[in-house]
């Protein structure tokens, strides 16, 4: 019997949906509560399907808002959708997929996608069979209909297409989407490339047997009128050269000029596709050789795309210079998402925060660096792109792109027209980092014509300086302060008081970049410093003053103990902690806080001891109420949304921060409160990051009051052995980190637990390209355990010495590093056999002590003389005739050897 609607029923539907369109959040609240009772009733689906598909007396927003609500419940309650619905719905999205209206065809699009990947492509065998079909219907809206949906479900399904599950619908699909490559509509073409470019990246098995045809099809619609097929030739092309630089190369003279044309396009959005192409090809390790010939042509066009285009200006508002009074809109705010904090320990210059942080992507740089984050620009556009594109060119041709750049910025840099000067000041900080040597000689005028930008009447042009500046601060720190450090601090502290919010946001964050670069060569300017910051709380708005934080907090992290002078803490404090008492633990601007605090309460130590107390009891309180959420939505995900667990990560760190800075301090909180098990729940979560952040909090809290530590190793060693993955770095960098400082605690007691984590201690140092922190994190915490248990360690001493010996020769000399060397003392007494194969290696890491202490060294001296004692000396000599001359200089000096 085919399903027929009541009109009561149609008539309720109706009418929930015309109130759902209204702007009053009260009547929508009830329109949403009114929803969720509908789907009580198993038909409730076929009504939104009826007047998606059927009720054409209404009108389009009405009826693609019903598919769209039903959409939401197919994602919500597929399981639990009865078959013959499931079956009514399927019948009727096939039907409706040609409806005369674009915006009814696109919405069964999404729901057909929906449907397939919620139910998997299997449980509708027919669907893929039709829609191939309609393909070559000779109605236009059937057939744009028919790949407006396939389109969705390549997107969506990508993998499942090519899977031997669903017997490969690709091998059928990729020769079909071929043919209609030079079909006669452009929409239809431009759908025809997309579906095909979403298998590129796959190196789907259908897309590679016919990728000959795809490059033939391909070059035929390059030059074509419509910018959207022109957009996914130029995103085809661009992925092709990252999975099959084979096949572009015999043709790649050609597609670079093809891709110069198109950088040039006037279509943004193809410009912009076209420009991704020289940041893929700038990874290639052929860019060198097939570039270098067209630098002369590519580089000025990527300087002139650097300009703001006009709707940029407007967009960006750049003829208003001061609007500091203006409050941010909520919407211009971009979410933060907090990073965990990663303790990469045995180098102490790295003060124990996430050593990533240089690290900036090429395009991370070029979204904060210049144009901010206004809600109303695009993140990634030809401006940025081209920055970036010159950035790594600059870094794959070094000096050589200086002969055709130093015109280009000659001309730019001292134009007329301001926004062709910004282009060139956005330029030369763009290839700062590549280009810096040949750079030097022009820097001590640059630099000074830079400190005049700061000056200049447009407000764009002083934030660009301020983001170019910070890009050649490691060179102005190595020159004689007076030059050129003074006078950056002391113009970068003006623009952050500027009255122009963008300027103020750019010279905030190079301030922070300086910082980085600068360390404790800012301390004979502290107080000056921190005046300025803390005048600013009282003038920036919501966006700049989460800048304005970070900005603290990394001057904490580089200046450390200097910070800890009450005149400091009495001006920095009580703004933070009036922000901090205003702040609800809902608000996302306690992450940038939080962090802030974190780096303030390591480098203060003693000198938070004021706050800690409502601080520690506040980041208790929000790890417990996270918890608290997530289990409730494990419970009943319906009725609660799962918690961000950011605010327990950020939480989490800054105990940390505080069991670092305040050391012993921390124990009567530690004792007063439940922190304990709830760091058990965190080590135990399905997030990495927060298990990342539990082991660090863990490894702190052992070093400042391990008597609370103590009765639950049983339950904590166990999991930090099932962390030990080199999968995710961060987490096991840190558990191995947490065992190490356990075991120095826990000393002889440790040997239960040694067999949970001593193999894959073991693998993880003998890993091929484990990164040098975690294998030297790892090297320590072997040393640590074979000092506190040598017999249960130095048995093994064969599998991993060498490695060892290499993972510890650069790190600097440090309380850890004593504590591995003497365990591997311990472990060779206990078994000189095992070292002795590697000998030479344990000679190179004991020459790379400056000062070992009394004690060890005389145990390096002692390992080192019976061994040369053993083997006699004409061995011995033919033996220490294999070193480098240094290290023979080494061990003569430091261990009369």
């Amino acid at each position: 019997m085919e399903w027929t609607p009541q009109q009561e029923g149609l008539r309720e539907i109706l009418t929930l949906l015309k109130e759902s369109q209204s702007p009053d959040t009260a009547t929508q609240r009830t329109v949403q509560q009114k929803l969720e009772e509908l789907n009580k009733y198993p038909d409730f689906n076929n009504y939104l399907m009826f007047v998606l598909t059927k009720l054409t007396s209404e009108d389009e927003p009405t009826r693609s808002l019903s598919g769209l609500i039903l959409k939401n419940n197919v994602k919500t309650h597929y399981t639990n959708l009865q078959v013959n619905v499931t079956n009514f719905v399927k019948n009727e999205c096939l039907q409706a997929v040609g409806d005369p209206s674009p915006l009814i065809r696109a919405t069964v699009g999404i729901l057909i996608t929906t449907i397939a990947s919620k139910g998997d492509l299997s449980s509708w065998p027919e669907l893929l069979p039709a829609l191939c079909t309609m393909l070559d219907s000779q109605d236009y809206n059937v057939c744009e209909g028919a790949f407006g949906a396939l389109q969705k479900i390549c997107e969506d399904s990508a993998e499942a297409l090519d899977a031997d599950t669903t017997n490969r619908p690709l091998e059928i699909l990729i020769p079909k989407f071929l043919q209609f490559f030079n079909h006669s509509s452009p929409k239809i073409r431009s759908y025809a490339i997309g579906c095909v470019n979403q298998f590129i990246t796959h190196r789907a098995k259908a897309l590679m047997s016919h990728i000959d045809s795809f490059l033939t099809n391909l070059f035929h619609v390059a030059t074509d009128d419509d910018p959207e097929v022109r957009k996914n030739v130029c995103r085809a092309l661009v992925m092709l050269l990252e999975v099959r630089l084979d096949r572009l190369i015999p043709q790649i003279e050609n597609i670079i000029e093809y891709m110069l044309v198109r950088t040039q396009d006037t279509d943004e959005g193809v410009a912009l596709e076209a420009c991704e192409f020289w940041l893929s090809l700038a990874e290639q390790p052929v860019c060198r050789n097939v570039l270098g010939p067209y630098l002369s042509r590519l580089i000025p066009v990527l300087v002139r795309s650097m300009k703001y285009s006009e709707i940029d200006i407007i967009l960006l508002k750049g003829d208003v210079e001061e609007d500091e009074t203006v409050p941010d809109r909520e919407e211009d705010i971009r979410p933060r998402f907090h990073k965990s904090k990663s303790t990469i320990k045995p180098n102490p210059q790295q003060n124990g925060t996430n050593s990533e942080n240089g690290v900036v992507e090429a395009d991370d740089d070029f979204d904060d660096g210049d144009d901010g984050d206004d809600g109303s620009l695009s993140d990634w556009n030809l401006r940025k792109c081209s920055a970036a594109a010159l950035d790594v060119l600059a870094n794959v041709f070094r000096e050589d792109l200086l002969p055709i750049l130093t015109p280009i910025l000659k001309e730019t840099l001292f134009h007329q027209d301001w926004n062709i000067k910004e282009s060139g000041i956005l330029a030369l900080g763009a290839i700062a980092e590549g280009c810096m040597s040949g750079m030097v000689n022009y820097l001590p005028e640059l630099i000074p014509y830079l400190f005049s930008c700061l000056n200049d009447k447009k407000a764009l042009v002083r934030a660009i300086t301020c983001w170019t500046l910070s890009r050649y601060s490691h060179w102005v720190v190595a020159q004689p302060h007076d030059l050129y450090l003074k006078p950056l601090m002391t113009e970068l502290l003006k623009k952050i008081l500027d009255g122009n919010k963008r300027v103020q946001e750019a010279a905030c964050s190079a301030f922070a970049t300086l910082e980085e670069e600068a360390c404790t060569e800012l301390v004979p300017y502290l107080g000056f410093i921190l005046e300025t910051l803390v005048f600013a709380f009282s003038k920036y708005q919501h966006k700049n003053l989460l800048i304005l934080y970070d900005a603290i907090g990394t001057l904490a992290d580089s200046v450390g103990h200097h910070l800890n002078k009450p005149d400091f803490i009495n001006m920095l404090m009580p703004p933070l902690i009036q922000k901090w008492n205003i702040l609800k633990d809902e608000d996302k601007d306690l992450f940038p806080l939080l962090e802030c605090l974190s780096s303030i309460a390591t480098a203060l130590q003693s000198g938070f001891l004021p706050y800690c107390e409502p601080v520690y009891c506040r980041c208790v309180s929000l790890v417990q109420h996270t918890l608290y959420l997530q289990m409730a939505n494990m419970q009943n995900p319906e009725q609660f949304d799962a918690p961000d667990k950011d605010f327990m990560i950020v939480a989490l760190d800054l105990l940390s921060g505080l069991a670092e800075g305040l050391d012993g301090h921390i124990e009567k909180l530690v004792q007063n409160s439940n922190i304990m098990d709830l760091l058990h729940h965190c080590m135990q979560d399905s997030m990495p990051e927060v298990r990342q952040s539990s082991f660090a909090l863990l490894g702190d809290l052992t070093k400042a009051c391990f008597q609370h530590v103590r009765p639950r190793i049983p339950d904590f060693l166990p999991i930090l052995g099932q962390n030990l993955n080199p999968e995710y770095i961060s987490v096991c960098n840190n558990a191995t980190w947490a065992i190490g400082e356990i075991s120095i605690k826990f000393g002889a007691d440790t040997r239960p637990y040694i067999p949970l984590v001593l193999n894959q201690l073991i693998e993880i140092i003998n890993r091929p390209n484990t990164p040098k922190t975690l294998s030297e994190n790892t090297a320590i915490t072997i040393g640590r355990l074979g000092f506190v248990c040598p017999h249960d360690v130095a048995p093994m001493l064969q599998q991993f010495v060498r490695q060892w010996c290499i993972s510890l020769r650069n790190i600097r000399d440090n309380e850890e590093k004593d504590n591995a060397f003497r365990g591997m003392c311990q472990m060779i007494q206990l078994n000189p056999g095992g070292v002795v194969n590697d000998f030479i290696f344990f000679c190179d890491a004991v020459a790379s002590w400056i000062t070992p202490k009394d004690d060890l060294k005389e145990a390096f001296i002692k390992i080192l003389h019976s061994f040369k004692t053993q083997v006699g000396p004409d061995n011995w000599r033919r033996f220490s005739d294999q070193f480098p001359p240094q290290l023979n200089e080494r061990l003569s000096t430091l261990y009369g050897i």
